[in-house]
């Protein structure tokens, strides 16, 4: 009777190793049913927008509207501003989706380019425009110079910068730094290096 009984317990054993070991046939969404979930798209690798080798500050302060854009400057050797009517570039390639002065948020001379994905990028407070809407654009192209208009404000000169994602501005990633909320840092421009 024990034999009995421990070749009983031997066999419901292997009967369960066999049972764990087996694989298991799993049913997997098919591409384009509403269960499957689509993978995030990547950010472009976004450039600073200006010429390779110029240091920029780059200030995204508490209160900024929007929030998370971010405002650059450049200081000359004495660490006075003179960023007014230096160039700035695409940071990533793409299509111009707008070029206006706007006269009712502030923005003034205003170039948006769309990067795909739900990706664009926005330069305001331009001096002047250098491309116009549907045009094309490659990463480093020049598509304004910096400049300090607004219809509704009084600036000093400077760029103000905005990643976009699917109509949203978002924390600005610029060569793989991250521009939280509040930081002021300064960054060398690796843009058409």
């Amino acid at each position: 009777m024990r034999r009995r009984f421990h070749r009983l317990v031997a066999a419901v054993g292997v009967a369960a190793a066999v049972a764990v070991a087996t694989p298991v046939a799993v049913a997997v969404p098919q591409a384009g049913t509403p269960s499957q979930e689509a993978a995030p798209l990547a950010r472009p690798a976004f450039r600073m927008p200006f010429i390779c080798g110029q240091v920029w500050r780059g200030n995204n302060w508490r209160g900024h509207s929007p929030a998370h854009s971010v405002d650059w400057n450049h200081y000359n050797a004495q660490g006075a501003p003179d960023d007014f009517g230096r160039r700035v570039l695409a940071s990533a390639g793409g299509t111009v989706v707008a070029s206006y002065y706007s006269t009712g948020d502030g923005y003034g001379n205003t170039v948006v380019v769309a990067h795909g994905d739900g990706w664009r990028t926005r330069y305001a407070h331009l001096k002047e425009r250098t491309v116009a809407s549907g045009a094309h654009v490659k990463r480093g192209q020049v598509i304004g110079k910096v400049g300090a208009s607004s219809a509704t404000h009084e600036f000093s000169p400077h760029l103000h910068y905005e990643q976009i994602h699917n109509g949203s501005v978002v924390v600005a990633v610029v060569q793989g730094v991250r521009w939280y909320d509040y930081l002021d840092r300064r960054l060398t421009s690796t843009n058409g290096c």
